[in-house]
């Protein structure tokens, strides 16, 4: 990995948990086991979503007190690990996460788009479910552009995820976990056909 291989060379040691907080804005990665792991390119349909699902979950959790993050936003989720979740949600009446630096208080939901090859696939749904389940993030959301799927995990008292939730179109008026949150799952697939929609001729 690039970005791994690069720190290596330069220090021979690993990152700590504030080197990596502290390291410039554009430089991009997630902390696996002290180094850097390079981060998928998003695409344009992996951006819009992201922003389609934060608008939808920023008008329904901030009225009443709690907040949502973006994608920067970097979570200590072990001694040697850091993530950067597409979407943060924390509920009103949780501890709230601190508003500068690294954030090691979980969210309540973390919300991850797959992007489109293998290896960020496996990343979402393999690595991250075993990061987020031991950092305490009680839902995790798992929404995949190319199988048109949102999945909702659910961490048990045994500290392992469970399946909550699957749908693949519909409006959701009972989403586990988000009383009073309405998602139109349609919404996010009408989305990608307007993005992959041919262009009507001059």
């Amino acid at each position: 990995m690039r970005q791994a291989a690069a720190v290596e060379s330069l220090s021979g040691e690993p990152l700590s948990l504030e080197e990596w907080v502290a390291l410039p804005e554009d430089e991009p990665g997630e902390l696996v086991e002290g180094f850097l792991e390079e981060e998928e390119v998003p695409s344009f349909i992996h951006e819009s979503l992201v922003l389609l699902l934060g608008s939808i979950f920023g008008a329904w959790v901030r009225p009443r007190g709690g907040f949502a993050g973006g994608s920067e936003a970097k979570l200590e989720v072990g001694r040697k690990r850091g993530r950067k979740p597409d979407l943060s949600v924390y509920f009103p009446g949780s501890r709230r996460p601190q508003p500068r630096g690294a954030i090691n208080v979980p969210p309540d939901i973390a919300v991850e788009i797959v992007s489109d090859t293998p290896r960020d696939g496996r990343r979402d749904r393999v690595e991250k479910v075993a990061d987020y389940a031991a950092f305490g993030i009680r839902w995790y959301w798992i929404v995949d552009p190319q199988l048109r799927s949102v999945e909702i995990l659910e961490l048990g008292a045994d500290g392992r995820y469970a399946h909550a939730l699957g749908a693949t179109g519909g409006v959701l008026t009972e989403v586990p976990g988000c009383e009073g949150l309405t998602l139109d799952v349609d919404s996010l697939w009408a989305e990608i056909d307007r993005l992959e929609a041919t262009e009507p001729a001059p």
